[in-house]
């Protein structure tokens, strides 16, 4: 699983978490620096979260570029703390599995069954 976040704190909650609840049915990279991870995308990511709005590159043109190096797009999960309607209105037309609130309780529920789904595969 990749993280493209550009808060270390943010990473490591993800980490965390990701590592706790899926312990050894995950393995976590974590990128701070967009322009870093778009040089390790591949079309064997797993699943990858990340943030809209980050110095250098946002996340729109991370996911162009994720795309570009054939990143199926139903592997990517928008996590912002923008309104919900706000990311739809963005990425709805993109194709990304899905768009997340970060801080509604709603969106982190559906959230959680989204990747419980994921690594029951």
């Amino acid at each position: 699983m990749v993280v493209i976040d550009d808060s270390p704190f943010q990473c490591a909650v993800w980490r965390h978490f990701l590592e706790n609840r899926y312990q050894d049915r995950v393995a976590v990279e974590t990128y701070t620096d967009p322009r870093q991870a778009v040089t390790k995308l591949a079309p064997d990511i797993h699943l990858m979260l990340l943030d809209w709005e980050m110095p250098y590159l946002d996340g729109r043109s991370v996911v162009a570029e994720a795309q570009r190096r054939g990143v199926n797009l139903k592997r990517i999960i928008i996590t912002s703390a923008h309104p919900a309607e706000e990311l739809h209105d963005e990425f709805d037309g993109v194709g990304c599995l899905a768009v997340i609130e970060k801080t509604e309780p709603e969106q982190q529920a559906a959230f959680l069954m989204i990747l419980d789904s994921i690594m029951r595969r």
